[in-house]
């Protein structure tokens, strides 16, 4: 099984996390994207929308992280990650959404301006920034995970942009329900980290530079 994989990429993180914590072996395929790789075949011919990541399971080809969660989970990673009932699955699946919505338009977007200077409105990015984390403050503030009372996808889907924020200016110093969830989550067994996950004191300390 293949993942073409970006190593800075929050959404390759995601499977490589999850990857990880459920013990599921990936074959990584490092994606040249500043040389057009993703542009080209074979990628483009497995993903003609030209993002990442995309996952090759035999026959199966998917793209778009969120999906890919969803498969390797269902497939793999037994109900611990992705219940069969059509509630759990949706209390889940409402998370996955807020990462493909909210968490990219807000944390991602901003990280991708101020790290890889894309052409995208920083100040709008830190605005929904704004709205989006006392929302998730407050349900860490009564929960202990995201869904289900215990780690499932959805920490794999919205984790990623929230740790490395701070490197397009999101500061979680005024968190501490989702600073206390974040340690959790590097507390599990096989826990994965990326480039740019660091300390809570360092991360702050560099959003004042």
């Amino acid at each position: 099984m293949k993942l073409y994989d970006l190593e800075l990429s929050g959404n390759c993180y995601k499977i490589r996390l999850f990857a990880a914590l459920a013990g599921i072996e990936l074959e990584l395929e490092a994606v040249d994207i500043p040389g057009g790789a993703h542009k080209r075949s074979p990628l483009i011919d497995l993903n003609p929308w030209g993002e990442l990541p995309v996952l090759v399971d035999g026959d199966i080809v998917l793209r778009d992280s969120q999906a890919i969660l969803v498969y390797l989970a269902r497939q793999y990673g037994g109900n611990q990650w992705w219940p069969d009932g059509a509630a759990q699955q949706g209390e889940v699946m409402q998370w996955l959404s807020t990462a493909a919505n909210e968490i990219h338009s807000g944390p991602n977007a901003a990280r991708l301006v101020e790290k890889f200077g894309a052409p995208l409105d920083k100040e709008r990015a830190l605005e929904v920034s704004t709205q989006l984390l006392p929302l998730i403050e407050q349900h860490l503030s009564q929960h202990k995970w995201l869904a289900l009372g215990r780690p499932t996808i959805a920490e794999c889907a919205v984790f990623p942009y929230l740790a490395v924020g701070w490197e397009g200016g999101v500061t979680l110093e005024p968190y501490p329900a989702i600073q206390a969830w974040m340690e959790r989550i590097k507390a599990l067994p096989n826990y994965l980290g990326m480039p740019g996950i660091k300390t809570m004191s360092t991360a702050q300390a560099a959003t004042h530079y």
